[in-house]
């Protein structure tokens, strides 16, 4: 297995002593060549890795803003094919930026894991993270994930002791992503302070690079979990964005793109402001 886009910017951005912004976006969200627009200038306005989410019809640890997302991307046609080909449209004019499918098992299962697996590695994707995948049913899927290269990424959540971080940590690659709070997204606020332990616990159980997400919506909080750990990810905020702009009859990139630079700006200065 390689996960040699995701390594790369992993170590790019410990050579700058920073954490990475990871932006999510809702495949299809409002619109096809909307999403696709947005896609495209996100690491411009500062994401360094990408979570694309695929539409689904019962996303179960999503809070509100992203269930209307996945309903506006399912409204829009974007089937995880469709998520598949717009990833492919995003690679072939970045060959850098690492890009992650987020989403749920049903699609992947009627899809075929190995279909699936092939196609996401042609499309140019890094990683999947199956929110409602448990690493006890996941072999048939990792298998086909590591033969075609794709690093399945894991959630560890507050309620994991030290026994179930390792089995998390059995068979992930790329990354752990640490969901801050318990409950559904886009609700709760992360707090730093019970961020922080939680962390080294995970970090010390994997040996990879911890993203931290779920409750992240405020420079000054990205910014707060970005000076304790690896990297932070922003969803909920960012398809709001798209829904204000639909509210306004906005086009929804601008203000997505925005956000996202205005979080970036916030995690990339975080420890250079905590060493002043």
């Amino acid at each position: 297995m390689t996960t040699q886009r995701i390594d790369a910017r992993f170590a790019a951005l410990k050579a700058e002593d920073r954490a990475g912004f990871v932006a999510y976006v809702m495949a299809g969200d409002p619109s096809r060549e909307e999403a696709l627009e947005i896609l495209r200038g996100l690491p411009a306005a500062g994401a360094d890795i990408i979570e694309l989410g695929f539409p689904f019809s019962d996303p179960m640890a999503e809070g509100p803003p992203i269930q209307r997302a996945a309903l506006r991307g399912l409204k829009a046609g974007l089937t995880l094919r469709g998520t598949l080909e717009l990833a492919k449209a995003f690679r072939d004019g970045d060959a850098d930026t690492p890009v992650i499918l987020m989403g749920y098992l049903n699609p992947l299962e009627s899809y075929g894991y190995e279909a699936f697996a092939r196609d996401a590695a042609a499309s140019g994707v890094d990683g999947v993270i199956v929110v409602d995948c448990p690493p006890e049913e996941a072999d048939p899927l990792t298998d086909a994930l590591d033969a075609h290269q794709v690093s399945l990424i894991r959630l560890a959540t507050p309620t994991s002791d030290d026994a179930r971080l390792r089995i998390i940590a059995e068979r992930t690659s790329g990354f752990v992503y640490y969901v801050s709070v318990a409950g559904v997204t886009g609700v709760k606020e992360a707090q730093a302070g019970s961020v922080a332990p939680a962390v080294e616990r995970v970090r010390k159980a994997s040996g990879l690079p911890v993203a931290v997400g779920f409750g992240i919506k405020t420079p000054e909080r990205a910014a707060e979990v970005a000076r304790v750990s690896d990297a932070v990810v922003a969803g909920s905020v960012l398809v709001d964005e798209v829904a204000a702009a639909l509210a306004a009859n906005e086009p929804a990139a601008p203000r997505v793109l925005a956000k996202v630079r205005s979080l970036a700006d916030a995690v990339k200065g975080a420890r250079a402001t905590e060493t002043v």
